[in-house]
Protein backbone atom coordinates (compact mmCIF):
# COMPACT_ATOMS: atom_id res chain seq x y z
CA UNK A 1 0.00 0.00 0.00
CA UNK A 2 1.10 3.51 -1.05
CA UNK A 3 1.40 6.26 1.56
CA UNK A 4 -0.31 9.37 0.45
CA UNK A 5 3.07 10.99 1.02
CA UNK A 6 4.80 8.76 -1.70
CA UNK A 7 1.66 9.74 -3.91
CA UNK A 8 2.14 13.41 -3.85
CA UNK A 9 5.89 13.30 -4.40
CA UNK A 10 5.19 11.00 -7.50
CA UNK A 11 4.86 12.95 -11.10
CA UNK A 12 1.52 13.09 -13.06
CA UNK A 13 2.65 10.68 -14.93
CA UNK A 14 3.55 8.51 -12.58
CA UNK A 15 -0.19 9.21 -10.71
CA UNK A 16 -2.02 8.44 -13.70
CA UNK A 17 -0.31 5.09 -14.09
CA UNK A 18 -0.72 4.27 -10.34
CA UNK A 19 -4.42 4.80 -11.06
CA UNK A 20 -4.76 2.77 -14.26
CA UNK A 21 -2.44 -0.06 -12.36
CA UNK A 22 -5.35 0.28 -9.42
CA UNK A 23 -8.35 0.33 -11.58
CA UNK A 24 -6.97 -2.90 -13.18
CA UNK A 25 -6.57 -4.51 -10.22
CA UNK A 26 -10.09 -3.58 -8.77
CA UNK A 27 -11.77 -5.08 -12.08
CA UNK A 28 -9.64 -8.14 -11.71
CA UNK A 29 -10.51 -8.36 -8.20
CA UNK A 30 -14.41 -7.33 -8.60
CA UNK A 31 -14.61 -10.33 -11.83
CA UNK A 32 -13.07 -12.81 -9.61
CA UNK A 33 -15.15 -12.02 -6.69
CA UNK A 34 -18.04 -12.43 -9.00
CA UNK A 35 -16.55 -15.96 -9.76
CA UNK A 36 -14.81 -17.31 -6.72
CA UNK A 37 -14.12 -16.34 -3.58
CA UNK A 38 -12.06 -13.80 -2.69
CA UNK A 39 -9.39 -14.12 0.09
CA UNK A 40 -8.91 -10.90 1.32
CA UNK A 41 -11.99 -9.23 0.46
CA UNK A 42 -10.44 -6.30 1.97
CA UNK A 43 -8.51 -5.37 -0.89
CA UNK A 44 -11.41 -4.48 -2.89
CA UNK A 45 -11.85 -1.77 -0.49
CA UNK A 46 -8.15 -0.98 -0.42
CA UNK A 47 -8.06 -0.28 -4.32
CA UNK A 48 -11.33 1.61 -4.60
CA UNK A 49 -9.26 4.10 -1.76
CA UNK A 50 -6.44 4.44 -4.07
CA UNK A 51 -8.11 5.34 -7.21
CA UNK A 52 -9.93 7.83 -4.70
CA UNK A 53 -6.87 9.21 -3.05
CA UNK A 54 -5.07 9.16 -6.36
CA UNK A 55 -8.07 11.70 -7.80
CA UNK A 56 -7.88 13.79 -5.14
CA UNK A 57 -4.70 15.12 -5.63
CA UNK A 58 -4.75 15.23 -9.33
CA UNK A 59 -7.77 17.36 -8.66
CA UNK A 60 -5.82 19.11 -6.35
CA UNK A 61 -3.11 20.06 -8.65
CA UNK A 62 -5.62 20.91 -11.43
CA UNK A 63 -7.03 23.84 -9.04
CA UNK A 64 -3.18 24.95 -8.02
CA UNK A 65 -2.57 24.99 -11.68
CA UNK A 66 -5.33 26.84 -12.44
CA UNK A 67 -4.95 29.75 -9.83
CA UNK A 68 -1.23 30.13 -10.20
CA UNK A 69 -2.11 31.02 -13.79
CA UNK A 70 -4.49 33.73 -13.12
Amino acid sequence: MVKVSELREMSDEQLELTAKESAEKLFRLRFQAEAERLDVPSEIRKSRRMIARIRTIQTERKRQAILASR
